[in-house]
């Protein structure tokens, strides 16, 4: 990504940039091309491990959309429009992770659609990503009525379907949007404020956790878009 489209992308998440008038650049306004290409490795289009629903091998995430879109566990099955699965590269680097579908997403089957969802591809396109290089999904396969919390117990009906998404995905970093997805991922009830700028793995994996405010969030309060701008970065390295 060239300094012009960075700065245009920062400049749409209402960020501003200070660009050093020398070759020395601040870190402040660092973006993709300040880091190595081996930083950035085109994600593998194969699988890398296959992983189990009900006992029954899964070895891919179309398999596993179909059991989702099945799924009957919790009463949230009863007001959805459809399941939402996620989308994204079946092996990408990146895995960004909400809370629940909103409306929006209830209803077109996608996650993160409408502002919140635009936020976050301007957030994707400042580090140099794309919406198809990344795997985007929820922590609730199903919208909650009224938008409300996700209740513990849709939480656990959900958590095995997410586990498996990150069984066959094996990114190299997931990216928890909001206090519930983080809290979710893991296993505590610390605020996101106590979260952010600290490197957390998944459950047994190795595989780093970093947690950053809610696109939506943002949206409400955008003078934390800066804290935003800083969690990116830091979730950039700290990739294996």
């Amino acid at each position: 990504m060239n300094e012009k489209k960075r700065l245009f992308y920062m400049s749409q998440m209402g960020i501003q940039a200070w660009v050093a008038q020398g070759p020395v650049q601040s870190r402040n306004a660092i973006g993709a091309d300040d880091y190595p290409p081996d930083k950035l490795p085109p994600a593998d289009d194969v699988f890398k491990e296959t992983s189990t629903v009900n006992n029954h091998i899964v070895k891919s995430l179309d398999e596993l959309k179909r059991s989702v879109a099945a799924c009957t566990l919790c009463d949230l099955h009863q007001t959805r429009t459809q399941t939402v699965f996620g989308t994204g590269h079946p092996a990408a680097n990146w895995l960004i992770i909400g809370e629940a579908p909103g409306a929006d997403e209830d209803r077109k089957g996608e996650p993160f659609v409408g502002r919140a969802g635009q936020l976050l591809t301007n957030m994707l396109h400042a580090i140099g990503l794309t919406r198809g290089e990344v795997f985007i999904a929820n922590i609730l396969k199903c919208r909650p009525p009224d938008n409300r919390d996700p209740r513990p117990p849709e939480v656990e009906c959900c958590r095995p379907y997410l586990r498996q998404q990150i069984n066959l995905i094996q990114p190299k970093i997931i990216l928890a949007l909001g206090r519930i997805a983080a809290q979710s991922l893991l296993n505590t009830d610390a605020p996101i404020g106590r979260l952010r700028g600290t490197k957390h793995t998944y459950e047994d994996t190795q595989i780093p956790i970093v947690a950053t405010y809610h696109p939506a969030y943002l949206l409400r309060s955008p003078q934390q878009k800066r804290k935003a701008w800083e969690d990116l970065k830091f979730a950039f390295e700290s990739m294996d």
